[in-house]
């Protein structure tokens, strides 16, 4: 396969709800709603989308590059390991194309902030287009039944 041709990625993470952390989700902090229970801030949006650029780049995964086993990781903003993410694709000869990333879940509402999320992951990103959608499960499984959030992404890199 030549090495110009662009390449997909795909991401999951889903994380279960944990009442004594404030809610970071798609790069925003989410006063008043329930936090996501994790090694970093817990949010599955930026998560899956380090996935999924870690993917198709071929640079792994999440858990290999960012592991539970790092203390420098613990604690650590979604938008940290996002821009930590392009760094690597950058020193490994990635462009980021392009993100699209799915939220999974009752709550919190993405559409009134997702202008925001989009901006500052987007930021994250160098400038990388990043688009957020939000979807239920129609009170299927653990986040149709409110005990955790979840998000899908994939993401277009090309060689720089």
């Amino acid at each position: 396969m030549p090495d110009d041709v662009p390449r997909v990625g795909i991401g999951v993470d889903v994380h279960p709800l944990a009442a004594v952390r404030p809610l970071y989700l798609a790069g925003l902090l989410w006063p008043g709603e329930e936090g996501l229970a994790g090694h970093s801030d817990g949010d599955v949006a930026a998560h899956a989308a380090c996935d999924a650029l870690l993917s198709a780049a071929g640079l792994g995964d999440l858990g290999a590059v960012f592991g539970t086993a790092d203390p420098e990781w613990a604690g650590a903003s979604g938008i940290s390991l996002l821009r930590a993410t392009a760094a690597l694709l950058t020193a490994a000869g990635f462009a980021v194309g392009n993100v699209a990333i799915q939220v999974i879940g009752n709550r919190p509402r993405i559409g009134p902030r997702r202008d925001e999320a989009q901006k500052v992951l987007s930021e994250a990103l160098g400038g990388a287009p990043v688009s957020v959608s939000g979807t239920t499960t129609d009170g299927l499984g653990l986040t149709g039944r409110g005990e955790g959030i979840a998000a899908v992404a994939t993401a277009l890199v090309t060689r720089a």
